[in-house]
């Protein structure tokens, strides 16, 4: 703990699902950490981090907005690193333009214009999303294997109208452009759908599509999608900015699995609970794909295993009144 004591770090979108275990983990290694939110008077968004171990002595809340350039210049001057976590997640968006695509490019440019202008900030972590890697025309079967070399591409997502996806991606490649005339370090990384337990007292996007399954939804989707423990997610955050080779991009998945096999594990550990067994339509299920975890292993990640994940989030919902049983 001591040798980070005295470190400085910024974590924009402090209060989301994956910010909020970020925050947690850097004030355990004991960083002063200064946190970005839209509003830090509203105690929905901020209280849980206040109750965090270390918060008294070394968090610092920030206003910040995303869209007002020069917003955070004076919160990353004097920081090390910066994470940048703030995107908006909106798997439906009525204005795809103004929702979402606008906060994540200029956004994502806003802070990092802020970085560059620092004398102080020497890396920075870019929260992206496997949504920036996986749509490139290539067909996804079970023998294929995702990898960090993988980029989607804008024109197949807007012809998809995939929003969400596209603004991760234009926003990933925009950060890396950016980057590319100054001496700071970016690390970028993609994870897939994040599960396990919330800090926040929020129903986040990725927790919502349990809480419909384990409230009895008639039906699953018929999707695909890698998943991972949100405390993977936020400890190789840490990780690629505290290893010093840490460079690129680096993939996150525990495992590929269709929303069958999640509503399955569900019915095995919670057999009271009426969930179906139904696919929301009568087509062929949509198939399963492999993730490389190589490269996140080299971040020291050991991932912890779906349906651990899975038990954690229920729990985790349970606990914060979204759900009794």
């Amino acid at each position: 703990m001591s040798s980070n004591s005295g470190k400085v770090v910024c974590v924009t979108g402090a209060s989301g699902y994956i910010a909020s275990w970020i925050v947690k983990f850097l004030l355990q290694r004991g960083y002063t950490v200064r946190a970005t939110v839209r509003d830090p008077s509203n105690p929905e968004k901020v209280d849980h981090l206040l109750k965090l171990d270390g918060a008294k002595e070394r968090l610092h809340l920030f206003k910040a907005d995303l869209l007002q350039e020069g917003s955070f210049d004076s919160v990353v001057e004097g920081c090390d690193g910066v994470f940048h976590t703030a995107s908006p997640v909106h798997f439906a968006a009525k204005d795809p333009q103004s929702q979402l695509i606008d906060p994540a490019v200029k956004g994502t440019l806003n802070v990092f214009k802020s970085c560059a202008k620092s004398t102080s900030v020497k890396r920075v972590v870019l929260t992206s999303s496997v949504a920036a890697v996986l749509y490139n025309g290539r067909p996804r079967t079970p023998e294929v294997v995702v990898d960090e070399t993988w980029f989607s591409d804008p024109n197949i997502l807007r012809g998809l109208e995939r929003w969400y996806a596209f603004s991760k991606t234009v926003a990933e490649d925009a950060a890396r452009n950016f980057f590319s005339e100054y001496d700071i370090k970016l690390v970028i990384i993609n994870p897939a759908m994040c599960v396990g337990p919330l800090l926040q007292p929020e129903l986040n996007a990725s927790s919502a599509s349990i809480l419909n399954l384990i409230n009895g939804s008639p039906t699953f989707p018929n999707t695909t999608f890698g998943w991972i423990n949100v405390k993977d997610v936020a400890n190789a955050h840490v990780q690629a900015y505290e290893i010093a080779s840490a460079s690129g991009r680096y993939c996150l998945a525990e495992r590929v699995a269709h929303f069958s096999e999640i509503a399955k594990i569900l019915r095995d550990m919670y057999p009271t609970l009426q969930i179906s067994d139904k696919c929301e339509d009568d087509e062929p299920f949509m198939p399963t794909f492999q993730v490389s975890k190589e490269k996140a292993k080299s971040l020291g990640i050991e991932f912890i295993p779906l349906e651990v994940s899975l038990r954690e989030t229920v729990e985790s919902l349970k606990e914060k009144k979204f759900v009794d049983f």
